[in-house]
């Protein structure tokens, strides 16, 4: 593996889990240092990193890692509305019945795998959905476009307390959509896949409003939380 794909996968995982957190200046000299690399590869990582988001360029030569912010979160669930119900319509004509099936009784029995795996598991299950959902569209743009703003979600995910309930109505919103999927439904799917977004995003920044008046958002935390999404 090249110099700066190592620095890259460790800076991305970083921000991601909130090593680095969010406000941080990512100084060149340093991360070189710790990374045991040169510089021209390192700028080439954090340019990967800009082009995703997850380092902010625009303040001057030093990057930073960006807030995780309501309205950033936001401004992110308007983007991937408008991607994945379209994906949605998609999905339902171009799936494959059977797969969409097995998500449909794995999501019934999501509290089952809450309980036995935790939420780790649970989040296998959305990583199964999300991966069957781009195959059965069949657009690597569209593919790319939705990893995009997906990965923005995995830092915001990290600032509550597991929420259970959430995890449950979440599982029962993405049956409703595979259901729709499996049956060739369009429509059905695009409108049960609205009803998800808005309430994952509810969640997300409703926590993200009780962490900011609390003065917590820049704080590491300690115990990854998920909203649902």
């Amino acid at each position: 593996m090249l110099a700066s794909d190592r620095a890259y996968a460790s800076l991305r995982d970083d921000i991601l889990n909130w090593r680095i957190a969010p406000g941080t200046a990512l100084s060149e000299t340093e991360l070189a240092l710790r990374l045991g690399i040169s510089r021209t590869p390192l700028r080439s990582a954090l340019a990967r990193l800009a082009l995703e988001g997850l380092v902010d360029t625009s303040r001057g030569r030093t990057g930073v890692v960006p807030d995780v912010s309501a309205e950033s979160i936001a401004q992110q669930f308007e983007v991937r509305e408008a991607l994945e119900l379209q994906s949605a319509r998609l999905a339902a004509r171009r799936r494959d019945p059977a797969i969409f099936h097995e998500l449909v009784e794995s999501f019934a029995h999501a509290s089952t795998t809450l309980a036995d795996g935790g939420t780790d598991a649970y989040y296998a299950v959305v990583a199964r959905f999300d991966a069957a959902m781009d195959d059965a569209v069949g657009n690597p743009a569209m593919r790319a476009a939705l990893a995009s703003v997906r990965i923005h979600l995995v830092r915001a995910r990290r600032l509550g307390h597991d929420n259970p309930e959430r995890l449950l109505r979440a599982a029962a919103e993405h049956r409703l959509i595979c259901e729709a999927v499996r049956d060739g439904d369009a429509e059905l799917a695009a409108s049960a896949t609205a009803v998800h977004l808005r309430g994952s995003l509810t969640t997300i920044t409703a926590t993200l409003r009780v962490r900011a008046a609390a003065g917590q958002l820049t704080e590491d935390p300690t115990t990854p939380g998920q909203e649902g999404a």
